[in-house]
């Protein structure tokens, strides 16, 4: 028993150390975009997140990407956009983990639904993964540019994947990390995160939770297959807007770092960093994400 208490002392005096390293209720700003040198020593290296100014105001996207625009450029292309009941995607829902209905749909009717001309149940948020900007959008890459310079000179490396994001306000991210060096630009609107540092793990409840996969088998136009399976997903189980702490008491000891980024501004959030992810009405942002 003694030796468990200094073992759990060690990684509250861990945590309590990383707190300070990185500021327990503020986020560093920077002005400008680093240099390939100055991110490497003072951000990625350390394991440090970020928020970097005037890093991208040469891209047409900030004044070019609106609603009007994209209806006009790739208004009847269909795209990946993803449905849920109540805005949580790759979420528990009634006790079991789900993934979103994911919709072909034309971009117009999406932001028809954003807008609010016309309804539909559901929540709507484009969000595929798997660098969807290149592979879905293409004819907006010619507005921004599809790696950061600086962030693959420091990581000697272009980006895994770039991602496009556009959805409701009510579209929310759980709590998770990535084996991701992830930039998030914000085009448009604003983006509110929850941060934890990787050191705050022990404090974060798991639990397994039944997973519920849906496989959709076309026979034919008419004919739709569907197909569920269970297995075991590890889930975050407290709600970071709302934690219980009668339940979940050790997550009393975290101190989260709560982070806007508005339009024109760009997060540097590392790898294993745990994140909470909510934006406002329709806002556009993008993602480049690096495996480390």
């Amino acid at each position: 028993m003694a030796a468990a208490c200094a073992v759990w002392r060690s990684v509250q005096d861990l945590a309590q150390e990383v707190r300070e390293l990185h500021g327990s209720d503020a986020i560093s700003y920077l002005e400008d975009p680093p240099t390939p040198l100055q991110f490497h020593r003072d951000w990625l290296n350390p394991n440090r997140p970020c928020v970097i100014r005037n890093a991208f105001n040469h891209w047409p996207a900030l004044h070019k990407w609106t609603f009007d625009y994209l209806r006009t450029c790739i208004g009847s292309k269909h795209v990946s956009v993803a449905v849920t009941p109540n805005g949580y995607a790759d979420a528990v829902y009634k006790d079991k983990f789900v993934m979103p209905e994911e919709r072909s749909m034309k971009l117009a009717d999406v932001l028809d639904i954003i807008e609010k001309k016309t309804s539909s149940p559901g929540v709507y948020y484009i969000q595929k993964q798997c660098s969807n900007l290149t592979e879905e959008f293409p004819e907006l890459t010619g507005d921004v540019e599809t790696h950061v310079p600086w962030m693959s000179e420091a990581l000697g490396k272009r980006p895994d994947a770039v991602n496009f994001w556009l959805g409701e306000s009510a579209a929310v991210t759980s709590l998770h990390k990535d084996h991701y060096e992830n930039l998030y630009c914000v085009i448009s609107g604003e983006k509110h995160f929850i941060l934890h540092p990787p050191t705050d793990r022990p404090f974060i409840p798991y639990e397994l939770v039944k997973g519920l996969l849906l496989v959709k088998l076309v026979k034919n136009i008419l004919k739709l297959k569907i197909i569920f399976g269970l297995f075991q997903v590890p889930w975050i189980s407290v709600d970071p807007l709302d934690p219980d702490l009668s339940m979940y008491p050790a997550y009393g000891q975290t101190q989260p770092l709560h982070v806007t980024v508005r339009a024109g501004e760009m997060l540097y959030l590392p790898s294993l960093w745990f994140h909470h992810v909510r934006q406002s009405h329709g806002c556009i942002a993008g993602k480049q994400e690096e495996r480390f």
